[in-house]
C-alpha cells in the first residue's frame, strides 16, 4: 500500500490501519474537471468503484458527455452499444488516473471497477462473456470487472478469474454466500494457475454489502416493538460484516489458499460496500469507523468520504477484538423471529432487480440523449 503523505486526517489514518479508500462514484466530470485527482492527493482515495445507478445519475446531469453522444448518433450507434460505449469510455479514462497508484502498489490498489450488465444476474455463460468484452474494451490493466455473487455468478467467477481478469464480487450479504465466492476464486487461480497464467497479477475483491442488512433487519425489529428489540437496532449489518472478515481470516489461513499465495496469488480482500448511512439518527461515518481492520477496502459514496475525513474517528482495528460480540448480537435474531438467511436471500433478490432498474433508466437516459443529438 502506499504510505500516506499525512497521517493527521482521519482518512490518512484509515490508510494506515490497512483500509483501501475507494470512492463509489464516477462520473466524466469528475474525471475532466480534476476533482478525482483532488481526492487522491488529498483524501487518501485509492480506487473507484461505478454501478448502474452510478452511471444513470452522471448521465442525466451535466454536459460532460454531449459531445460522445453526438458522435455515437451521428455513426447510428445503438442505445445498448452506446451504454458500452460511454461507460468503459469512462472506466479506462479513470484508469489511467489511478494508473501510478497501481503501479506504487504492484497491483494492490489503483483500481476501477465496471459492472457486467445486471440482467445477465441470472445467466452465467451470459456474464462470462460481458466480463470478457467489458476487460477486452477498457484494455487497463488496473480494471476490475464487477460480478453479482448469486448462484449463476459462482462459476462466472472462476471461469474469468481463471482467465487472467482482476474480479470484483459485488451484492453479498450473507456469510454462506461469501465461502462460495471464496471458492469460486480459488477455483478461479487453480485454474489460472494450470494454464500458465501469472498468478500475481490477478487480484479480487468481495464486495459485503453492509447499511442494507441493518435497513431490512429494523423494520423487522421495529415491527416487533419491545424496548429489546429497538435496542438491537442497527447492529446486525456491522456484525454480520465482522463475521464475514473472520471468516476471511480462516480461509486464506488453510492449506488450499496458503498453497495459491505461496505461488503468487493475491488474498481475496473484503470490500466493505453500502457504506452510507440510510438512518440518519446514525453517525454519519458507523460504516467506516467500525469496520476499520487491516486487508479490507472501504468502497464509499462522496458523501461518506467528506464526512470521515472531516469528523472521523479512526481508532485502529475494529473487527478482530469483536468477534463475540457480533456472534452475540446475530445469535440474538432468531428470538425476534429475524432469519438471517432469508433476509440476505431477500437482499440479494432486490439488489439484482434494483441494479436492473437502474440499467433500465441508464438505457433510457441514452437513448434519450441519442434522439436529441440527432
Amino acid at each position: 500500500m502506499t504510505t500516506p503523505a499525512s497521517t493527521t486526517t482521519p482518512t490518512a489514518e484509515l490508510s494506515a490501519v490497512g483500509v483501501s479508500i475507494w470512492l463509489d462514484d464516477l462520473s466524466r466530470e469528475l474525471l475532466n474537471s480534476g476533482a478525482l485527482q483532488k481526492l487522491i492527493d488529498e483524501k487518501n482515495v485509492v480506487g473507484v468503484t461505478t454501478n448502474p445507478t452510478i452511471f444513470a445519475s452522471a448521465l442525466a446531469k451535466g454536459e460532460a458527455y454531449d459531445e460522445q453522444v453526438r458522435e455515437l448518433a451521428a455513426a447510428g450507434v445503438g442505445v445498448t452499444d452506446a451504454v458500452f460505449e460511454i461507460t468503459t469510455s469512462d472506466v479506462a479514462h479513470g484508469s489511467k488516473v489511478f494508473r501510478p497508484i497501481y503501479d506504487s502498489t504492484d497491483g494492490f490498489d489503483g483500481r476501477v471497477s465496471i459492472e457486467v450488465e445486471p440482467g445477465l444476474a441470472h445467466d452465467t455463460e451470459g456474464t462470462i462473456a460481458a466480463a470478457k468484452a467489458l476487460w477486452a474494451k477498457v484494455d487497463q490493466p488496473n480494471a476490475m470487472i464487477k460480478i453479482p455473487g448469486t448462484k449463476a455468478g459462482l462459476p462466472a467467477i472462476t471461469e474469468v478469474i481463471g482467465s487472467g481478469i482482476s474480479v470484483n464480487v459485488t451484492l453479498i450479504f450473507g456469510l454462506e454466500r461469501y465461502l462460495e465466492v471464496v471458492d469460486a476464486y480459488l477455483a478461479g487461480l487453480e485454474k489460472a494457475q494450470a494454464a500458465g497464467i501469472d498468478l500475481s497479477t490477478i487480484h479480487s475483491v468481495a464486495s459485503f454489502f453492509v447499511s442494507r442488512v441493518d435497513t431490512e433487519i429494523d423494520k423487522r425489529l421495529d415491527a416487533v416493538g419491545t424496548e429489546e428489540a429497538k435496542a438491537h437496532k442497527s447492529k446486525s449489518g456491522i456484525a454480520n460484516a465482522r463475521v464475514a472478515y473472520r471468516a476471511f481470516q480462516t480461509v486464506f489461513a488453510e492449506e488450499r489458499a496458503t498453497a495459491l499465495l505461496a505461488a503468487g496469488a493475491n488474498k481475496q480482500r473484503p470490500l466493505w460496500a453500502s457504506t452510507g448511512v440510510k438512518d440518519p439518527s446514525l453517525p454519519d461515518t458507523l460504516y467506516v469507523t467500525e469496520l476499520a481492520v487491516a486487508d479490507t477496502v472501504n468502497t464509499m459514496p462522496g458523501k461518506t468520504l467528506e464526512a470521515t475525513f472531516d469528523h472521523g474517528v479512526i481508532e485502529g482495528d475494529q473487527v478482530t477484538n469483536h468477534y463475540a460480540d457480533a456472534d452475540a448480537v446475530l445469535e440474538a435474531l432468531p428470538g425476534f423471529g429475524i432469519d438471517l438467511a432469508e433476509v440476505t436471500e431477500l437482499l440479494e433478490k432486490e439488489g439484482v432487480e434494483k441494479f436492473i432498474v437502474s440499467w433500465n433508466e441508464l438505457l433510457d437516459t441514452v437513448k434519450n440523449a441519442l434522439e436529441g443529438a440527432k
